[in-house]
């Protein structure tokens, strides 16, 4: 079933963190594909609410206000307006950018969270939380980093690894310290309310694995059946903070709201300003009609990082409410890389919009386009500036604003800017016609599946065809003898032209104003497009213009440098070793078995991008070992090299396999790992002191 035979629409993109810049990982994650679906069902006459807006709590607010020694809500006052500004210019078009800070948030945010307290659906439970004694406070999840217990990044959060997107509880992590004090935090009692997400992983798999199995992308689909297969367990929804939303209790006070319970429902109480702005009914796109036909279709635009709590602890929430629709969708994106890296915003390595908006004037669409055909729809992808400049000058100069050029200025050269039909249509002109009038279907299809990248590719074709159209007639030449014929020609072209105006509404935004400009021509809708006739004889064509500039190679340059910039500041930074952890005893360092082994075999474990199974010689006995190391060495690479190994560490599943030992890495101040080994070959099985 189309997704058009639905009528209302409640579109969502995740709510960025006002603690930062949005830089182009964000825009490639959650906010084109968002843009240009919710423009798309505009286009089809569809009732459609497009929302967003700044996720102004939890701990990485305050974090990032004690770094800076301000207040958060200086930090969240500024960083708002930074990216909705941002936004605005590149041209999202969200129905309302709200704040998660607002009043009518907290009083939703604590509405929602009594109608589950007095369902009795949270379970209240003391238990023993980490505690800075210096700071003589409570944990919660980001003031927490360690050792990640999957794929051993040192550097994972107290609720989720960024490396690998495991989702953590604080007292998973190996080796935690206090982003506060850095020194290893207490576990002291609390009293905390829990969701029992064990209780709703019953309908959770009928939901989902049942439900969602031929809906979802593979990619999403395969990270909720993995989060269920290894067994939901109970989550908790309040937090020890002084940021963020009061628990509406007496027995809670100085507690607040779990940021992913209140964040999600910040779509909500985005809505509902909206509505209120509006005189609109904000019920009618987030709860459950009495007719079900009549239910808004929810669809929440987000990056890969995001899936869990929008495929299973919110939707774990709305189905323990009761009055809300469940999303339809999540067609969450994979990670944009940067120039052979990843994006990193601690170590500046991005793309950063609004610095793009001042160095590149009046060129969103460009980014925009380059950014759409390499979305990271099922896989990583990767921006690199000399790529931004290939696409937009052999794509976007050199195909599109081509042919636009050559048509608009041949009309005015030879008929003043009429549009005219002169000798009888050919062949040619036919096939052409014919063939661009798939090109909305083509689209269609592809931007009701979520496959931005193929749709704009249909697009482009679609400028092709024109192309080669004019290419072909030659008009240029055929002037002087058959102006009649020429007439034809451009009257055929100019239909292309009009309809790649209204084909490129959804992708191309300012393009599509310009060029319905120059046509001197109202906006269209959708099903306008396809038509031989948008441009009746008679009708007077605007001046022509250029749609699009070259990227100069000063330009890339100038980009590139800044990269090797922060690259070479990081590398400074970087020579001070990080502060020594906390002292353990002779006897306790003697517990560890550390010996010189050789790798007989390697290989990459199905299914993932970071994992090699090991088989290693380690005097003792030849075993198995599962390392996160597959992203810098190849198996072929590593067979016969010596490592370290610790040999006594507990064995653990991973994947199905039993590891059992840990290679020692070194890890440099780029995140790049190389094996702690002997400068000379040393018999398997020595002993490492």
């Amino acid at each position: 079933m189309s997704i058009l035979t639905k009528n209302r629409f409640t579109i969502t993109s995740a709510l960025p963190y006002a603690n930062g810049p949005l830089h182009i990982g964000h825009l490639a994650g959650a906010y084109i594909p968002g843009d240009i679906f919710s423009r798309f069902l505009r286009l089809n006459n569809k009732d459609v609410v497009f929302v967003c807006g700044s996720d102004e709590h939890g701990a990485a607010i305050t974090i990032k206000a004690k770094k800076e020694g301000v207040t958060p809500q200086e930090i969240i006052d500024t960083y708002n307006k930074q990216i909705k500004d941002s936004f605005e210019e590149f041209g999202i078009e969200f129905d309302i950018y709200h704040r998660t800070s607002e009043k009518i948030h907290h009083e939703l945010s604590q509405e929602f969270f009594l109608n589950l307290y007095e369902k009795g659906e949270f379970v209240e439970k003391f238990s023993e939380q980490y505690y800075d004694e210096e700071f003589h406070q409570f944990l919660a999840d980001r003031y927490i980093v360690g050792t990640c217990p999957h794929c051993h990044n040192e550097g994972a959060y107290g609720d989720q690894c960024e490396k690998c997107g495991t989702s953590l509880n604080p007292t998973d992590l190996i080796h935690p310290k206090s982003t506060l004090s850095g020194k290893t935090p207490i576990l002291k009692e609390t009293k905390h309310w829990y969701l029992p997400l064990d209780k709703y992983q019953p309908w959770l798999e009928e939901w989902l694995i049942e439900g969602k199995k031929n809906v979802l992308k593979s990619n999403v689909f395969g990270q909720c059946q993995s989060w269920l297969k290894s067994g939901l367990q109970p989550r908790s929804m309040t937090r020890d903070l002084d940021w963020g939303v009061d628990v509406p209790l007496e027995e809670a006070k100085g507690k607040k709201l779990y940021v992913w319970l209140d964040a999600p429902i910040g779509y909500i109480s985005a809505t509902k300003q909206w509505a209120i702005d509006n005189n609109k009914n904000w019920e009618t796109y987030w709860k459950k009609q009495a007719n079900p036909e009549d239910d808004s279709t929810l669809i929440h635009f987000i990056g890969k990082d995001n899936i869990v709590f929008h495929c299973i602890i919110f939707p774990a929430i709305l189905h323990a409410h009761g009055a809300y629709i469940l999303p339809e969708n999540v067609p969450a994106n994979e990670f944009l890389n940067l120039e052979g890296d990843k994006l990193s915003t601690s170590r500046n390595h991005a793309v950063w919009l609004h610095e793009y908006l001042e160095e590149f004037p009046g060129k969103q669409d460009e980014l925009r386009y380059v950014l759409t055909s390499i979305l990271p729809e099922t896989s990583d992808s990767e921006f690199t500036w000399k790529d931004f400049q290939a696409r937009v000058n052999n794509e976007l100069v050199a195909i599109l604003g081509n042919f636009v050029n050559r048509v608009m200025v041949l009309s005015h050269k030879y008929f003043g800017g009429k549009v005219a039909v002169g000798s009888p249509l050919t062949v040619q002109d036919e096939t052409a016609l014919t063939d661009l009038a798939n090109y909305p279907q083509e689209i269609s299809s592809s931007l009701s599946q979520y496959r931005f990248r193929e749709a704009l590719t249909h697009f482009m074709n679609a400028a092709r065809l024109g192309n080669k159209y004019l290419a072909d007639e030659e008009p240029w030449k055929v002037y002087k003898e058959d102006p009649e014929r020429v007439k034809t020609v451009l009257y055929v072209a100019g239909q292309i032209v009009a309809n790649l105006a209204v084909l490129a509404q959804p992708f191309l935004p300012k393009t599509a104003s310009k060029l319905f400009g120059m046509l001197h021509v109202a906006r269209q809708a959708w099903d306008v497009a396809g038509s031989r006739d948008i441009l009746p004889a008679g009708h007077t064509l605007g001046e022509a213009e250029l749609l699009f500039e070259k990227i100069t190679d000063e330009q890339v340059d100038v980009q590139l440098q800044k990269l090797a910039a922060a690259k070479a500041t990081n590398a400074a930074h970087a020579v001070k070793a990080e502060p020594a952890k906390s002292n353990i005893s002779y006897d306790e360092f003697l517990k560890m078995d550390i010996r010189v082994g050789t790798i007989m075999e390697a290989e990459k474990v199905a299914k993932t991008k970071k994992l090699l199974k090991l088989k290693i010689d380690t005097g003792i006995d030849q075993r198995t070992v599962v390392s996160g190391i597959a992203e810098y060495f190849a198996p072929e690479d590593i067979v016969g090299k010596q490592v370290s190994i610790l040999v006594n560490l507990e064995p653990r599943e991973i994947k199905g396999i039993t590891s059992q030992g840990m290679i020692l890495m070194a890890e440099d101040a780029d995140g790049r790992l190389d094996f702690v080994r002997p400068a000379t070959d040393i018999k398997p099985g020595c002993t490492v002191r």
